[in-house]
């Protein structure tokens, strides 16, 4: 249940050789990670539960959803915040060099970002997390002035405190119950009704989707604000300790830390996938394990890919990753729409009808299509339609939408 970020690379209107290229294909690649991770909860109503589908016990289910815990899951959305994080930093700097008033603009474009994120919880996805990056932006913006050195000892201690709690957590259950926290036959048969009853509302109709996702709340958006939330700011401030020394400006000037980045975060990382993803998803002592094992793997992909983007095969995998990545919220609000469209009773209602392998293949397909799709928009247009409305509510004017149109200065004509 991950979002993108939505502070885009530079601030939205600068010129296009004010952008990073690197950022865009990096929020590219992490838009198909977190479409791979959320795509499950749309096709059945036992995910957010934690419970087996009943209608996906075949091996091949098993195979897919080992697939996404180990490559995926709890990757992407550290991702996304770190890029948040660190384009933060470009936004300061952009409104620096233009004279412009950065307070103002950031809380209006946290205020859009929070009124998106509603709207996609209450109509697309319980599991958006849009809301919280516009609550933890305002903590950011706060911390703004904090060193490098401080905001990464800062986002170590709130990761290490995450996973202490789930450490005691899981000591406690082991000197009572046993080395996990299997719910009992009488909890397992109420979550399977609960999964059962929550799927059939989603087959239904409008109406019946949006109460299910209004119900589904409760139970996803305090994992989200307790469990993501934390971990999710400790990525913002390692982006904003990134963007402070420019880190992604010159990506080959950092070849050496690249490689220990490698050398140290894929051992750590995988290691922990491993017992994550095979050590049963009642294991609180490999979910802890994941905690901190999980922005190790996600710092080597991260540094995996700048090292190949510097190779000519690479720049033009860059260039295809970037273009879905110029308008990441866009792309990010239509992975729902499209999700919505094709499990629920709304569109073709396929929700519990699909084994966990063609899910998955649904998910490739909706992200070539929007890399078909991105790469059309761009070569017309500055920025994505959501993202140009949110600059709207920013600056309080009409951005230029096509690629040769001019601004529009007024307020008035927003």
């Amino acid at each position: 249940m991950t979002p993108p970020s939505q502070t885009g690379p530079a601030d939205a209107g600068a010129p296009a050789t004010a952008r990073l290229a690197d950022v865009d294909a990096l929020r590219g690649f992490a838009l198909f990670g977190i479409l791979m991770v959320n795509i499950p909860f749309f096709a059945s109503g036992y995910t957010l539960l934690d419970v087996p589908d009943p209608a996906r016990l075949a091996w091949h289910d098993d195979v897919a959803e080992n697939v996404v815990r180990f490559v995926f899951e709890s990757k992407f959305y550290l991702l996304f915040a770190f890029l948040f994080g660190y384009s933060f930093t470009l936004q300061l700097n952009s409104a620096a060099a233009r004279g412009l008033t950065f307070r103002p603009r950031f809380l209006r474009r946290l205020g859009g970002l929070f009124l998106i994120g509603v709207a996609n919880a209450v109509l697309l996805f319980y599991g958006d997390i849009l809301v919280t990056y516009a609550v933890l932006g305002l903590l950011l913006f706060l911390v703004r002035g904090i060193s490098p050195r401080r905001a990464l000892w800062v986002a170590g201690i709130i990761t290490g405190t995450i996973a202490l709690l789930f450490l005691t957590v899981a000591v406690l259950v082991m000197l009572i119950d046993g080395a996990s926290a299997t719910p009992t036959a009488a909890e397992q048969a109420r979550m399977l009704a609960d999964g059962r009853a929550g799927t059939e509302a989603m087959r239904g109709g409008f109406g019946s989707v949006i109460g299910e996702r209004i119900s589904s709340l409760g139970t996803s958006f305090p994992l989200i604000l307790f469990f993501q939330g934390p971990l999710a700011f400790s990525a913002f401030l390692v982006g904003l300790a990134a963007g402070k020394r420019r880190v992604l400006a010159d990506p080959a000037a950092q070849e050496g830390k690249l490689r220990l980045i490698q050398l140290i975060g894929f051992p750590v990382g995988l290691a922990g996938s491993v017992f994550y993803t095979f050590g049963g998803h009642d294991n609180l002592f490999a979910n802890a394990a994941h905690l901190v094992s999980a922005p190790f793997l996600t710092a080597a992909y991260v540094a995996t890919l700048l090292r190949v983007f510097r190779t000519a095969r690479g720049a033009r995998l860059a260039e295809v990753l970037a273009r879905p990545g110029r308008m990441a919220l866009t792309n990010y609000l239509s992975q729902s729409l499209l999700c919505v469209l094709i499990f629920t009773g709304i569109g073709l209602g396929l929700i519990g009808r699909v084994p966990y392998a063609a899910v998955l293949g649904i998910a490739v397909a909706i992200y070539s299509v929007q890399v078909v799709w991105s790469a059309w928009w761009m070569r017309r247009f500055r920025m994505g339609p959501v993202e140009w409305l949110l600059r709207a509510a920013t600056h309080l004017e009409r951005p230029a939408m096509r690629q040769r149109e001019r601004p529009g200065r007024s307020p008035a004509s927003v």
